[in-house]
């Protein structure tokens, strides 16, 4: 006879209700003995840190997990669902830096490694009771006396076997390079890291003259809005391709060299100065100039350095034209810097005067040696630790690195092989690109008006279920559907 359900039920009791059951009958366990001698179905469960509790994020991913295993069980496999904690890194060495107020390795090397490393493990498995307590309130399935942890020596030698099969391959290499790095955690971040956390701030903006030695009188200025790097300029670098002035300013008499297309960013009106002469950026190439801080003013030759370089990353969108190269505070700075040549290694002290970073910055001293042209502000997206909400920096950092540009084919081979889930996201932004049918049109999508003019339909919301349904006739009265991707943000 069927059981009469009551009219009032305790979902959190009938939760406990239900795990009480499972721990009696051992369902997890006995459901890996079942299955036992079947094909088995790998499964790779990335570790958390039992340095603190579980989130949102932690919860979720741990439900789809579970759900995906238990599938795969009852599809025939046999499922072994071992859980993991990462016991290395960033989130413990940032526990145990707080609490013994440890600033950088100097500190480090005055306790010693080894008892660093103790304190290290005493709180790597904090909260791991919690973890647990937490996984299994939400019925996950998964063995934790079977746990598997990051220092365990035998998956620090599987970490040693991966790395000497990637330097067999020629695939290890040893240089430095430019990557975001906070001050506060002592260490480099990745790109996600440092892409997870900007915010609006407001930053001097300078321009900064660089008085050319073959045009006595005449200075490249350059605009920056961190200005703190000035002491490590090693070179100027312009777009070849551009057009170029030199202006003389009738206020001052001075005569200075800058982008045609930005003389906006240092006069009002076309009154306040005079174009002396005009040249493509290709002119200003190997041009050598005074370096605006003594720092390395005799080494100059010997480094390569001081010279008006070319790229095309300069663009006319924002300062003078004329970027001012910190090649160690700076990726495209690092990058073009070492095609010509300029010596950047044994830069010690250039580390030494940025210390502090942003808050080094002294307007005063580039007023009094007169190669301040102009002083303002800029307000501009910053990326921040997210760990020490303090600014980052981009800094060149030697290390070994594993070579991937190599095996960029093998990768997206690979990639195109793979079953992704989910091959696509719908709840964001939709790139805004329409493409015709045979690929020969492409129209990129700016605003809602430009949207409106463009397929004569008026939206107020953007997401794909709206433009989707819209089509761009051409000329040629080709259609476009939009692709079918979407921006994470």
């Amino acid at each position: 006879m069927a059981q009469q359900v009551p009219e009032k039920i305790s979902f959190p009791q009938e939760e406990e209700k239900v795990q009480a059951f499972w721990k009696e009958i051992d369902a997890f366990k006995t459901s890996l003995k079942q299955s036992k001698g079947k094909p088995k179905y790998t499964f790779y469960d990335g570790p958390p840190f039992a340095t603190g509790l579980p989130h949102y994020g932690h919860i979720l991913a741990g439900t789809i997990k579970d759900v995906m295993t238990r599938w795969a069980h009852q599809s025939g496999y046999h499922v072994e669902r071992r859980f993991g904690w990462d016991c290395h890194g960033l989130p413990v060495e940032y526990e145990i830096d707080k609490t013994l107020g440890i600033k950088g390795p100097e500190d480090v090397a005055k306790m010693g490694i080894e008892n660093y490393n103790n304190e290290c493990r005493k709180i790597v498995m904090r909260y791991s009771k919690d973890w647990e307590h937490i996984v299994t309130r939400l019925g996950r399935w998964i063995d934790f006396e079977n746990d598997y942890k990051t220092m365990y020596p035998w998956f620090m030698e599987t970490i040693w076997w991966v790395f000497k099969e990637l330097f067999n391959t020629g695939l290890v290499y040893r240089g430095s390079k430019v990557m975001p790095f906070s001050t506060a955690c002592n260490t480099p971040l990745s790109n996600f890291e440092s892409g997870q956390n900007y915010k609006d701030v407001v930053d001097p903006a300078v321009i900064v003259s660089f008085p050319l030695i073959s045009k006595p009188g005449v200075s490249a200025i350059a605009w920056t809005t961190t200005p703190w790097t000035l002491p490590s300029n090693l070179s100027l670098c312009v777009n070849p391709d551009a057009d170029y002035v030199q202006v003389k300013d009738k206020a001052t008499g001075k005569m200075y060299i800058m982008m045609e297309a930005r003389l906006e960013a240092l006069f009002k009106a076309p009154e306040e100065y005079t174009i002396m002469e005009r040249m493509k950026g290709k002119a200003l190439e190997g041009l050598k100039y005074e370096p605006i801080f003594p720092y390395f003013k005799y080494m100059g030759d010997k480094m390569n350095a001081f010279r008006i370089l070319n790229d095309g990353y300069v663009t006319s969108e924002s300062g003078t034209g004329i970027v001012h190269q910190a090649p160690y505070f700076g990726e495209d700075d690092y990058k073009v810097c070492l095609k010509y040549g300029i010596i950047t290694r044994d830069m010690q002290i250039i580390w030494f005067t940025c210390q502090g970073c942003r808050q080094t910055y002294n307007e005063k001293k580039l007023k009094d040696i007169g190669k301040l042209v102009h002083q303002g502000q800029c307000k501009h997206n910053y990326p921040f630790c997210w760990r020490s909400e303090t600014p980052l920096i981009y800094k060149a950092v030697p290390s070994w690195f594993v070579r991937v540009e190599q095996c960029t084919e093998q990768l997206l081979e690979n990639n195109s092989k793979t079953y992704w889930v989910p091959e696509n996201r719908y709840w964001g932004t939709p790139i805004p690109i329409w493409i015709s049918d045979d690929g020969e049109e492409i129209v990129c999508v700016g605003s809602i008006q430009e949207l409106k003019d463009l397929t004569g339909v008026e939206v107020k919301d953007l997401h794909r279920e709206t433009v989707d349904k819209l089509t761009i006739p051409s000329k040629l009265e080709w259609k476009y559907a939009l692709r079918t991707t979407t921006l994470s943000i």
